[in-house]
């Protein structure tokens, strides 16, 4: 796993051991980042963040900012050791040890709003969580905004919101989403 372009291209990022992360293949996050075009300046959450190789490529390729969202502890010690060997400061990344809905719901609390949402839920969790995502996630989008929900193609994840794009590789299914 490595961050394919941008300011950090090429660097390697851990993944956590054992199989409750899966973490997006190189050639997944290639073709995504080129399905979403600039990023420039984006804030971004990275919602299931695991080793955060989503949010990371955002930052990487000029994102302002990215708020990860993980409660893995696996997964949470890799995503900090990724960020800190990778040298993105505090100012460009906060990490939330938490359950994503919950913090959904503490970030709408704050009024935080963002403009690229990443959503990889573990495949087996995928399907059920439509409905409450769709519910949390319109108060904390930018006009203009866009959610990229990463699934199983057997089980997707479904959201009630605009469907922009939507491609299939392999198992995974990636869909864009735009909020109006």
């Amino acid at each position: 796993m490595r961050v394919i372009a941008g300011a950090l291209g090429g660097r390697r990022l851990k993944a956590p051991r054992g199989t409750t992360t899966r973490p997006t293949s190189d050639r997944v996050k290639e073709a995504l980042f080129g399905l979403l075009g600039d990023v420039a300046g984006a804030r971004a959450l990275d919602l299931f963040a695991g080793a955060g190789g989503l949010g990371i490529e955002a930052i990487s390729r000029g994102a302002a900012r990215a708020v990860f969202i993980e409660r893995d502890r696996r997964a949470l010690r890799a995503l900090r050791d990724n960020l800190h060997s990778l040298g993105i400061e505090a100012g460009r990344a906060e990490v939330r040890a938490a359950d994503v809905l919950g913090a959904l719901r503490s970030a709408r609390g704050r009024a935080e709003t963002y403009d690229l949402v990443f959503i990889d839920p573990p495949y087996s969790r995928a399907s059920d969580l439509g409905h409450e995502l769709s519910m949390l996630l319109p108060s904390l989008l930018e006009p203009g905004a866009r959610i990229v929900v990463e699934s199983d193609r057997r089980a997707p994840l479904q959201l009630q919101a605009q469907l922009e794009r939507e491609r299939t590789y392999g198992d995974t299914s990636i869909k864009i989403h735009a909020q109006p």
